[in-house]
C-alpha cells in the first residue's frame, strides 16, 4: 500500500509528503511496483489546501452593505424628492442589506470577530425580514385587513422597538472601539426608536426625525467602512476613527 500522504505538511517549495518519506516515494505501486518519479505540489494538485490563508477583512463590506441600504431608506423616511412609499428598497434588502451584511457575518465568524459577527449578522437578518415583511407574495401585510387594518402599524412599531434593543445592547459592546463605531450604534439606536414611535403613535414627526439619524448612522457606517478598506496596502491615506481605549492587561 502506499504510505499515507500528510497535506499538512509541506516543504520550502510546497512539496507534501509524509513524515519520513522522501519526496519521490510518495506514490507507490499498490502491488509493489516502482514508484512515481513526482510529488504532490501545488502544482500538480492546486486544489489542495497546502496552506492556510489568512481571512480578508470583511467589516468594509458589511458597513457599505448597511450603510447602502439604511441610506436608502432614511431617504424615503425623510421625504426626499416626495418619495412615501418605501417598497423601492425591498431589491436592495434582500441583496445588499441582507445578504452581503449576512455573508459579512458569517466570515466574521470565520476570522474570530464575536462583535463583527453579532452585529453584521443580525442586521442582515433586520434587512431580510424587513423585506419579507414588505414583499406581498408572502402575505404578511394583507393578513391585516379588514378589522386587522389599524394593527399593521401597531406591529410594524413592536417591529422596530425591537430592533432598538438589539441596537442598545450592541451598542455597549463598542465602548472600547472607536468613537466612529459607538456613535454609528448610538444614531442608529434613536432611528430605530424614533421610527418606532412614529408607527406606534401615528407621529409624522418621528418618522422624520428617525429618518435623519438614519442618514446620519448610514454616513457614519460609510466613513467606517471607508476607514477599513482604506489601508496602507490600498490606499495612500488612512481615515482616523478614533480609537478608544483598551482593557490592559
Amino acid at each position: 500500500m502506499a504510505a499515507p500522504v500528510n497535506l499538512e505538511k509541506g516543504t520550502a517549495n510546497n512539496n507534501v509528503m509524509s513524515q519520513g518519506t522522501e519526496p519521490s516515494s510518495i506514490l507507490a505501486d499498490e502491488k509493489g511496483g516502482p514508484t512515481l518519479g513526482r510529488t504532490l505540489t501545488t502544482d500538480t494538485q492546486p486544489a489542495f489546501p497546502v496552506y492556510h490563508r489568512r481571512f480578508a477583512n470583511p467589516s468594509p463590506l458589511g458597513l457599505y452593505s448597511f450603510a447602502s441600504t439604511t441610506l436608502m431608506l432614511s431617504l424615503i423616511n425623510v421625504g426626499a424628492r416626495g418619495l412615501t412609499v418605501p417598497n423601492a428598497v425591498v431589491g436592495m434588502a434582500f441583496g445588499y442589506g441582507g445578504l452581503c451584511q449576512l455573508l459579512a457575518g458569517m466570515w466574521e465568524f470565520a476570522s474570530g470577530n464575536t462583535f463583527g459577527a453579532t452585529a453584521f449578522t443580525s442586521y442582515g437578518g433586520f434587512w431580510f425580514s424587513y423585506a419579507i415583511i414588505s414583499t406581498p407574495a408572502f402575505g404578511i401585510g394583507s393578513a391585516y385587513t379588514g378589522e386587522a387594518a389599524s394593527q399593521l402599524p401597531i406591529a410594524i412599531g413592536i417591529f422596530l422597538e425591537m430592533w432598538f434593543i438589539v441596537t442598545v445592547l450592541i451598542f455597549f459592546a463598542t465602548f472600547r472601539s472607536s468613537i466612529a463605531l459607538s456613535f454609528l450604534f448610538f444614531t442608529l439606536a434613536f432611528a430605530f426608536l424614533l421610527l418606532g414611535i412614529s408607527n406606534l403613535l401615528a407621529e409624522p414627526a418621528c418618522q422624520t426625525a428617525g429618518g435623519a439619524f438614519g442618514i446620519v448612522a448610514a454616513l457614519t457606517a460609510y466613513y467606517a467602512g471607508s476607514a477599513g478598506l482604506y489601508s496602507p496596502d490600498t490606499s495612500y491615506f488612512i481615515l482616523p476613527v478614533g480609537e478608544l481605549p483598551k482593557l490592559k492587561d
